[in-house]
């Protein structure tokens, strides 16, 4: 199986050396999203803003792998403080109102100013 690294306009771009996304077979793996604009840089002050943009930067990785986020079977959330999971969590609903896929959440320590990151796994096989 050949590992595909995915590449497209408007994907946040790396703060490492690490790859947004690879696309191994059926799946996409990808790495760990921030709420960071990529347009602008800017980070959002609340965990709500913070949220959105992360799943609209997901969105944008996995629209250049040709998936979506109703594609996504495993995320993980890691947040710096998990007394905000509620409001994260009212966030996180609105992208995936049907059908979520499985999640796990973790408490640890980010980058200053980021309250939460996001990784993700999507499946492209047949359903």
């Amino acid at each position: 199986m050949a590992k595909i690294v995915v590449k497209g306009e408007g994907i946040p771009k790396p703060a490492g050396p690490y790859s947004p996304a690879i696309r191994g077979g059926d799946f996409i793996f990808c790495a760990g999203q921030v709420g960071r604009n990529p347009a602008t840089g800017e980070i959002g002050e609340t965990i709500e803003e913070q949220t959105r943009q992360v799943l609209l930067n997901l969105q944008t990785v996995l629209k250049a792998a040709g998936a979506s986020l109703s594609d996504a079977v495993k995320t993980t959330v890691f947040m710096t403080d998990l007394g905000e999971f509620s409001r994260m969590n009212a966030e996180y609903a609105k992208f995936f109102p049907v059908d979520p896929p499985a999640r796990s959440t973790v408490g640890t320590a980010l980058s200053p100013r980021v309250k939460v990151e996001i990784e993700l796994v999507a499946c492209v096989g047949k359903k």
